[in-house]
């Protein structure tokens, strides 16, 4: 019997963000759900100042400028008032871009055929990050056609520390002929207008 999530809302992510970015990530989920988006990942960096990136996506793959825009006027708010960061920062939300990361089963199933980077929390036969055309999944594991050295590896998903796609021409052209078919490109990037939290929350003076 399988037991999968049958829906685009329940099925979790299986790789997730440490320390701060978990805080922003078990804030901004809920919201998204209600909205009827889904996280992707959070990213804090340290590039002019901070900003927290938070990547969404709809049911059917895509994340318009105007769905970011919504989603930042519904997370400003609950950000605002629980403050995860204790810093000041600058919010961003976009889609996962054409080479997105790849956080949930469905994720290694959709993008079979697809060139992945890997890189696992501890060593595999010697190694930890591993490159190859995608399989798909089985179980709790990834299979992929590794590049180098040449041949099928089977990783543990719930070892898996980051995946995503790599930029590629097949990656591109798929993309492109979604556009002409009147669907979204997959993780096309649609940034909403960065929100500088200091001025609201009174930090940084």
């Amino acid at each position: 019997m399988d037991d999968r999530p049958t829906s685009f809302t329940e099925e979790p992510r299986l790789i997730v963000e440490p320390g701060r970015a978990a805080r922003v990530a078990a804030l901004a989920e809920p919201v998204l759900l209600q909205l009827g988006y889904r996280l992707v990942r959070v990213h804090i960096s340290g590039a002019d100042g901070c900003t927290v990136q938070i990547m969404a996506e709809r049911a059917d793959g895509g994340m318009a400028i105007e769905d970011c825009e919504a989603a930042s006027r519904a997370l400003s708010p609950v950000l605002d008032l629980t403050d995860p960061i204790e810093s000041s920062y600058r919010l961003e939300i976009s889609s996962p871009g054409i080479d997105r990361p790849l956080v949930r089963r469905s994720d290694f199933d959709r993008y079979a055929g697809h060139v992945a980077k890997v890189e696992m929390s501890a060593p595999v036969d010697g190694r930890r990050r591993f490159r190859g055309r995608l399989i798909g999944s089985e179980g709790e594991y990834l299979r992929l056609q590794a590049e180098s050295p040449v041949g099928e590896t089977s990783l543990r998903i719930d070892d898996i520390m980051e995946a995503r796609l790599v930029l590629t021409d097949d990656l591109i052209a798929q993309s492109l002929r979604r556009s002409k078919q009147g669907q979204p490109r997959d993780g096309q990037m649609n940034p909403a207008p960065e929100q500088d939290r200091s001025s609201q929350q009174g930090k940084g003076d």
